[in-house]
């Protein structure tokens, strides 16, 4: 059955790394074709829209849509007048010209309608800038006009199972600690800000704070208590998506959760670039349409790769592989067992499927799509 390929998480010490940075509006592009860029380079800007704030004149005023027309009018206000917090945006007198009632602006903005059936005012807050930068750093190889552009460089990839936190940039800081000991408060640099740290497993929350007090950048361990990543968000994760989470410290876990130590394979790669800048991001999407929190380090010298390309590996008997998928996730074993016919599963779905005893002696079956190669 070579010829049944599965996913592996990569670890590669030179790849050819593609980026495409794109604007969610339309906006501008501040760079052209064959620049070369530093990871931390704004290299597109928009104006995202301010919000909108309906004032409900004529309710809170009790007159009628063309009563707040004219009292608009007697303060010269047009559409796309500018207006400040106080400002008096209509005026009506009532009661035989006895009182005057005013209605003041809310909310500093533009107007942007004048409602003459229900006599409500817009007013557009000012727009929110916008600006991207690069990521990684590279040569800009093609631009999609007010839209997006796409960074081309050569570097080392690493890729992790599960990750919390979005993009983030700093020096690679490697941890003096073995790969199958728990991080502890002491294991973690006084001097870490701006840094991203690697090494060890399963660090508590008390870690985890403390890096982040520390001001780190990003924390890549091998694994992690899921009661210290609830206590770390403040919420319990309940999402197939990550990446948007609001955290100071992106956090990337390269094994699985429990206690599974960061692999060989992952500190070789990371090794070689400790003390240089790097690129993670810890967004993570672990169904149809994987997105894998990753390591990128930008180099020059020439490297070889420590996996095989994906397209290359195939499930065999003995291949050590890592479960994408609950009820395992995170989970390690050893194929078993390779059935040629396909299988019905607990969904109903027919898929092929795979045997594997996991380290804790169990042997199970799972659809041949939620593992990947480790080895």
């Amino acid at each position: 059955m070579a010829n049944i390929f599965a996913p592996g998480l990569k670890a590669l010490k030179q790849t050819t790394i593609l980026k495409t940075r794109e604007l969610p509006i339309g906006g501008r592009v501040l760079v052209k074709e064959g620049d070369i860029v530093a990871a931390s380079d704004i290299v597109l800007q928009a104006d995202l829209p301010g919000n909108l704030n309906i004032l409900r004149v004529s309710e809170r005023l009790g007159i009628e849509p063309d009563e707040v027309l004219k009292g608009v009018k007697k303060r010269n206000l047009n559409v796309g007048s500018s207006v400040k917090v106080g400002d008096i945006l209509c005026e009506h007198n009532g009661l035989f010209g006895l009182l005057k009632n005013r209605f003041e602006a809310s909310h500093a903005g533009t107007i942007e309608y004048i409602s003459e059936s229900n006599g409500h005012i817009g007013i557009r807050e000012a727009s929110i800038p916008l600006s991207i930068n690069a990521y990684i750093s590279g040569k800009i190889i093609n631009i999609v006009p007010g839209k997006a552009v796409t960074i081309e460089a050569t570097g080392a990839l690493v890729q992790g199972i599960f990750g919390v936190g979005g993009e983030q940039t700093g020096k690679l800081v490697m941890l003096e600690v073995s790969p199958d000991r728990e991080l502890t408060v002491s294991d973690i640099p006084e001097d870490c800000r701006g840094a991203i740290l690697v090494g060890g497993m399963s660090p508590g929350i008390d870690v985890l704070k403390r890096a982040s007090e520390l001001g780190a950048k990003g924390l890549v361990v091998g694994s992690i208590d899921d009661k210290a990543l609830t206590s770390y968000l403040g919420y319990d994760l309940g999402v197939a998506i990550t990446g948007d989470e609001e955290l100071s410290m992106t956090l990337i876990i390269t094994e699985g959760f429990g206690r599974l130590p960061i692999s060989d394979r992952v500190l070789d790669v990371l090794r070689d670039f400790d003390s240089q800048e790097v690129s993670i991001n810890g967004a993570t999407q672990v169904r149809a349409g994987a997105i894998r929190p990753e390591i990128i380090a930008i180099h020059s010298g020439d490297r070889s790769s420590v996996t095989l390309p994906v397209e290359e590996i195939g499930l065999n008997l003995g291949l050590r592989v890592r479960m994408i998928r609950v009820p395992f996730f995170g989970l390690y074993g050893e194929i078993v067992e390779l059935p040629h016919d396909v299988a019905t599963i607990e969904t109903g779905a027919k898929t092929r499927i795979l045997k594997a005893r996991l380290d804790n002696g169990s042997v199970v079956s799972v659809p041949r799509a939620n593992v990947e190669i480790v080895s």
